[in-house]
């Protein structure tokens, strides 16, 4: 019988750094180092969903279709309750574009110049859809990033930012902070994670 979601053991032998409770992951998914990423409860990647290196996934997080997380030597942190919408692509690592080295996974290493740094994406953060975030960005907490932006600079907590590159639009409100404790006071009572 065919399921769209791995099974517990299958989610084992994909061979993670760790993994929580309630975690669904497409097999249509894919995972490159698998050993450096961690997955926290709660957590759904969907389909076609590609995640390569050095990723911490904290707890609620969903991850939509077709989304990428690439990472060097350097982490993406994904702290509680963020939702990446489909089609985003997040860096920690990024080539030099200036035509001063090469480029690309083929050439000798001496030859190019990448960039990075670690990217963190803080609680109750939202990056909507076709967004790509850059090498070195924190997305501080209760951030709200609009469709198709471009997130090359720290946006400030619980602002709404859009555009290429992104922009700061107006204030986020805060009420989700109280949903959460909602959400908290519900899994307790479910008894789930």
């Amino acid at each position: 019988m065919y399921r769209s979601f791995y099974s517990e053991e299958e989610l084992k032998n994909i061979g993670f750094k760790q993994y929580g409770k309630n975690v669904l992951i497409s097999r249509l998914a894919s995972f490159y180092d698998a050993s450096q990423i961690s997955i926290g409860n709660n957590v759904r990647i969907d389909d076609f969903c590609l995640l390569s290196g050095r990723i911490q996934i904290g707890n609620y997080i969903h991850i939509a279709a077709y989304s990428s997380l690439f990472s060097g030597s350097k982490d993406i942190i994904i702290d509680d309750f963020v939702n990446i919408s489909s089609r985003c692509t997040i860096y920690s690592k990024s080539d030099d574009y200036s035509g001063q080295s090469l480029t690309g996974p083929m050439v000798d290493a001496s030859l190019t110049n990448q960039d990075e740094r670690t990217v963190h994406i803080q609680r109750h953060a939202i990056i909507g859809s076709g967004s790509t975030v850059l090498p070195g960005v924190t997305i501080e907490e209760g951030v709200a990033v609009g469709s198709m932006s471009l997130v090359k600079n720290t946006l400030t907590a619980w602002g709404i930012y859009a555009g290429i590159p992104c922009k700061y639009i107006k204030e986020r409100t805060k009420k989700l902070l109280d949903l959460e404790k909602e959400q908290t006071s519900i899994s307790i009572s479910n008894k789930t994670y």
